[in-house]
């Protein structure tokens, strides 16, 4: 039913993502390999929408209808905040993935795709149900570490990852899921660190990443206050 992310409203401007990103905006999308962004100027929320992309809006609907989703359907499926647990979800239909749009700086050191979106979730088993058992999100991780204070589920969703993240000291509870940040790929990481570093983005030290071989780095400013961090060494996931 759904084949990939295909976009995400954020606060902020084209301008500042362009500098962030390395690449320029199209007719108000700013598109990577593996998903477009949109923006909301006087958006309320630093991530105010995830927009999945399915082959058949009408196979869709009826799928998430049997399966109890609450929703709307126009010339998108609008799924219910009390469905989605407080996250804003839509679907829309298309046939070709867009086309990534033009850099702005070499190529290297630009953004090349998202490696994953984190959404917070005080009821990881409710994450569960909802992402894999309504959505048909491929839950391809769940594990708990002490040492980092969370329980993380990791969806598949194209290449990219749809990242569940619980706070184990909280406990479980039923308040709403937020969305949260973002993981971008860089082709070259140390590149892409010095040429946000020159452009004004303040932006810390390269360090390991969880993940064996790769590299970090966090962004602390030209985000829209989106938690941000860039990471390097991988390729698809």
């Amino acid at each position: 039913m759904i084949e990939a992310l295909d976009h995400l409203t954020v606060a902020g401007s084209a301008a500042l993502y362009e500098t962030l990103l390395g690449r320029r905006a199209v007719d108000g999308r700013l598109q990577t390999a593996n998903v477009g962004l949109i923006f909301e100027t006087e958006g309320k929320e630093p991530i105010s929408r995830l927009a999945f992309a399915t082959a058949s809006l009408d196979k869709a609907a009826r799928l998430l209808e049997r399966r109890g989703v609450v929703m709307s359907k126009s010339t998108t499926i609008e799924v219910s905040a009390t469905s989605a647990h407080g996250v804003p979800i839509a679907l829309i239909e298309r046939s070709d993935a867009p086309v990534p749009s033009p850099a702005i700086v070499e190529e290297a050191s630009a953004i090349s795709a998202l490696d994953h979106v984190v959404i917070r979730s005080p009821d990881p088993e409710r994450a569960i149900a909802f992402y894999a058992g309504r959505l048909g999100l491929d839950l391809r991780l769940d594990r708990s570490n002490p040492q980092w204070g969370s329980r993380l589920l990791f969806f598949r969703c194209g290449d990219l990852v749809v990242e569940i993240a619980h706070d184990l000291g909280k406990g479980v509870s039923d308040g709403p899921d937020e969305l949260w940040g973002l993981s971008w790929r860089a082709p070259d990481i140390a590149k892409a660190q010095a040429r946000m570093a020159s452009a004004g983005i303040a932006v810390s030290e390269l360090r390991q990443g969880r993940r064996p071989g790769t590299q970090v780095f966090t962004v602390k400013s030209h985000t829209g206050n989106v938690p941000t961090l860039i990471i390097g060494g991988i390729g698809r996931w």
